[in-house]
């Protein structure tokens, strides 16, 4: 197998390409360290959680938790990444996007992928259980949404409402991780994540929209449609009243209304300049979604300390 047939699609380029030990190669892309959008989408949630514990106790937040929170991210999302392609690995050979994908290609087997997976697994652990009891049982109750969510695209249009689940989950654990159990800022926070991650998923799931009409694959992409423009506009905006809500509750104050107005403002770009046919511009609108949260959280943390 040459190495460009190594290489994703959508993940040409990076450091995994020109850096990476060539032996080594197959189980970044598994985890996807190629393409790590994913992992600091996965991390805002739980950065967002850890900023509203800073507003409402007037003061910057566990550095150490942020630390936690970020080695955590991406190991559990290599973990689930590395679930989602054993459970799609033949779907994936099917898509003209993800064929190319370490296990259907062939470079590497399903039981070494499967012995990757536990091994990210174990880090994530590791993470956890730095944590107090309540934050280590709130996050195993993850594990659910994350096993189940794969299979979703095959029995309903709205596979993008378990992702908001399981994407979102960290904002439901940088809560607790203060104050040793969850209250309403965190409960809110998590819904808006919820129609956040919805959003910008629904614009990702448009590079395959093609692809998996004809396989059978269902998304938001394909329900939506051409109306998408219309629907990220309810998602978003009820995302940002809802985190808006949270922050209020949570202390939160001009410093942070002005993060979340820019927040509002990177979102609605998203929605001015989407065109659901050109899967270039699509991709580059979800990860701006990286961009949009870490503004987010700046503004938390300036917030919290100001």
């Amino acid at each position: 197998m040459s190495e460009s047939t190594g290489r994703v699609a959508d993940a040409t380029g990076n450091w995994v390409d020109s850096l990476a030990p060539s032996y080594i190669r197959p189980y970044l892309r598994l985890s996807r360290l190629d393409r790590p959008i994913g992992s600091w989408l996965l991390l805002m949630p739980c950065w967002w959680s850890v900023g509203l514990t800073g507003m409402h106790n007037d003061g910057f937040p566990s550095l150490w938790h942020i630390v936690l929170f970020f080695i955590g991210a991406f190991a559990m999302r290599g973990a689930g990444c590395t679930w989602n392609d054993l459970v799609d690995r033949d779907l994936d050979g099917r898509v003209e996007r993800t064929r190319s994908r370490p296990i259907p290609s062939g470079q590497v087997t399903v039981a070494q992928a499967t012995m990757f997976m536990v091994a990210q697994a174990l880090i994530g652990f590791l993470v956890l259980i730095q944590f107090n009891r309540f934050t280590i049982m709130t996050g195993i109750a993850s594990l659910l949404v994350v096993v189940i969510y794969p299979f979703m695209k095959r029995i309903t249009y709205w596979p993008q409402i378990f992702l908001g689940l399981a994407f979102s989950w960290g904002a439901l654990m940088g809560w607790p991780a203060a104050f040793g159990r969850l209250d309403w800022p965190a409960l809110v926070l998590y819904a808006g994540s919820i129609l956040w991650v919805i959003g910008y998923d629904t614009i990702y799931a448009h590079q395959d929209r093609e692809d998996d009409a004809l396989i059978g694959i269902k998304s938001t992409a394909i329900l939506f449609g051409q109306n998408t423009g219309q629907m990220l506009v309810v998602f978003y905006a009820l995302a940002v009243v809802l985190i808006g809500i949270a922050g209020t509750m949570a202390g939160g104050g001009l410093i942070f209304f002005a993060g979340l107005a820019a927040f509002a403002a990177h979102l609605s770009w998203q929605i001015i300049r989407i065109d659901i046919d050109d899967p270039v511009l699509c991709l580059r609108l979800f990860k701006s979604n990286r961009d949009a949260g870490l503004i987010l959280f700046a503004a938390m943390l300036a917030a919290a300390t100001v």
